[in-house]
């Protein structure tokens, strides 16, 4: 009699146990993680220096910090991919006071929702906002700045659809209906009507009648394609296209911002880069100098050319 009570007793005690198993494989299986995240920063250093050199120079150093980080959601039919550029850099020479050379805050936000888990096309909402850290100048004047943090900061808000294929680290961004906003929040550049805003209005008498606008709206079709993979064994290529035009104001003119970079891994920390941005917008006006003066021109094209060796640490 007891041998049948302590054996009942010990297949209730397995029956307990294999509830209490199956509880926790449930409870992992609910919280299976959908996230994936990335952080990576790095910081690039050039430097030369002379010492009785005989067909001169000057000593200088340039330092680039820079940042990316990407916090990405995919489950079934969902899609969220979140990433966020920073780029500052400086150079020190000498004989003169230290120069930005870059200067970059650049956030993406794209949810995209598909109907089947098969289709790579997705209805797609994008969020875009760039701008950047500190006040720049057209050396050597260091008195007027020509642009600063929000001004200009250009946001873009449209939906459209998007073609995503992670396998090929290739992205495609198709948008009919995108709202692109400048602010120039600095009120000395909004009164100058910069990067396209409504400039100040003065009398007769050079008084102010009305400061300048800080913002300006467009309404306007926006493509973009990113493509970011490997192409050789130890060389990334990362490529990014955005192009905008505004129905109301010369459709058909195009804003144009093509950056385009190889990554070059020499070890785990240590890589180059080089790199190449171009930028088009016809609401931003070049400067030149004109018999000592500095005067506006009409809009030209950008180009920035980079190259670097620095230490990348991912996390």
């Amino acid at each position: 009699m007891k041998f049948k009570i302590s054996f009942s007793v010990l297949l209730i005690l397995l029956f307990i146990q294999n509830i209490q198993s199956q509880n926790i494989d449930t409870t992992v299986k609910d919280t299976v993680d959908y996230w994936t995240r990335t952080n990576k920063v790095g910081l690039d250093i050039s430097e030369i220096a002379f010492i009785n050199w005989s067909v001169g120079g000057n000593n200088s150093i340039t330092v680039l910090g820079k940042g990316d980080f990407n916090r990405n959601y995919h489950k079934e039919n969902l899609n969220w991919d979140n990433e966020l550029l920073l780029r500052y850099g400086f150079n020190s020479q000498e004989g003169q006071e230290i120069r930005k050379t870059d200067d970059q805050i650049k956030f993406t936000s794209t949810f995209g929702y598909r109907t089947d888990t098969i289709s790579h096309w997705y209805y797609s909402a994008k969020f875009n906002l760039n701008t950047q850290f500190r006040n720049g100048y057209a050396y050597p004047n260091t008195t007027d700045e020509i642009s600063g943090p929000f001004s200009p900061a250009y946001v873009f808000l449209g939906i459209g659809s998007e073609y995503i294929r992670k396998d090929l680290g290739l992205n495609a961004y198709f948008s009919p209906l995108t709202n692109k906003t400048t602010l120039v929040l600095n009120h000395t550049l909004a009164d100058q009507g910069a990067f396209g805003v409504d400039p100040a209005v003065y009398d007769e008498e050079g008084n102010l009648v009305r400061r300048g606008k800080t913002s300006r709206t467009e309404m306007g079709i926006l493509v973009t394609n990113n493509i970011k993979r490997k192409i050789f064994k130890n060389i990334i290529l990362d490529h990014r296209i955005s192009l905008y035009t505004d129905y109301i104001n010369n459709f058909g003119n195009i804003d144009l911002d093509w950056q385009l970079q190889l990554d070059m891994t020499v070890n785990e920390y240590v890589k180059a880069n080089i790199g190449l941005h171009i930028i088009y917008d016809d609401d931003i006006k070049a400067t030149e100098e004109v018999d000592g003066e500095t005067v506006q021109v009409g809009p030209k094209l950008q180009l920035k050319q980079m190259l670097g060796l620095g230490v990348t640490y991912s996390f």
